[in-house]
């Protein structure tokens, strides 16, 4: 994460906040004091200008996230070029696959979904679009990261590590390094329930004129219902053709 020379440290602290009543999907004051390096005063008078500018919501003894978060959070989106380029191809791919269809930026090293689309046997999971979630162990980071430098590659290890999700997380560098070289080999990445047990996924980079990752898109399925022959025959044209369908719009129109 890049750092100020001057941080503003109560601006700092009302971020911590809101991460907390995310996760927690609604927190008191008490649960964010405990979290945040802050008394419960201080937390208090955090909770009333975020309520204030209706940032935060208030029921009853717990504080949510609100509404306001959510014209900011689409304004980014939007203006985030790969978003309408790509969206359209999301859309065809869940329907045709009849699976969950992602599309994963980075940002200072950690993956962010920025849309997803749900065929008719999507599975449900905690993804959301604006979830961050580690690039290592999922198909769409290592699809990212496979289309990286080096020198990438090691400061996203350098700053966020490699932590183990499942026992099928790769946590060893040597190993991603290989794993990442087998993806350009490829040109498509494979989540073997690295992220989440009984659920794998096919992932394909979306790439600039340079050939360095913008995006990627993925489809995700569940082991016990998806066989192997699809999953790894299958899937894996499909998710390239829609890759590459929107590499040629992002770069060329």
């Amino acid at each position: 994460m890049a750092e100020s020379n001057h941080p503003v440290r109560t601006v700092g602290r009302t971020f911590e906040i809101l991460e907390v009543i995310q996760e927690l999907d609604g927190a008191g004051v008490s649960e964010i004091a405990e979290r945040v390096d802050i008394g419960k005063s201080g937390v208090h008078n955090h909770l009333t200008t975020l309520t204030n500018c209706e940032y935060v919501d208030k029921e009853g003894d717990e504080y949510h996230i609100g509404l306001a978060f959510l014209g900011l959070g689409a304004y980014a989106r939007n203006r985030t070029p790969i978003y309408d380029t790509a969206q359209g191809q999301a859309d065809k791919l869940a329907e045709e696959t009849g699976e969950l269809v992602n599309l994963l930026v980075e940002k200072n090293g950690r993956g962010i979904y920025l849309y997803q689309a749900k065929g008719d046997n999507a599975v449900e999971l905690d993804t959301h679009e604006g979830k961050r979630v580690p690039l290592h162990c999922t198909g769409l980071g290592k699809a990212i990261l496979g289309y990286r430098s080096e020198s990438e590659v090691e400061q996203v290890i350098e700053e966020h590590g490699l932590p183990r999700e499942t026992p099928q997380t790769i946590t060893d560098r040597d190993e991603l390094h290989d794993e990442l070289e087998e993806i350009r080999e490829n040109r498509y990445a494979i989540d073997r329930e690295e992220r989440l047990n009984g659920l794998r996924c096919i992932a394909a980079p979306i790439t600039d004129d340079d050939d360095r990752s913008v995006a990627a898109i993925s489809v995700s399925c569940p082991v016990h219902r998806v066989g192997d022959e699809r999953f790894y025959e299958d899937l894996p044209e499909t998710v390239l053709a829609a890759a590459n369908v929107i590499e040629l719009e992002h770069n060329y129109s």
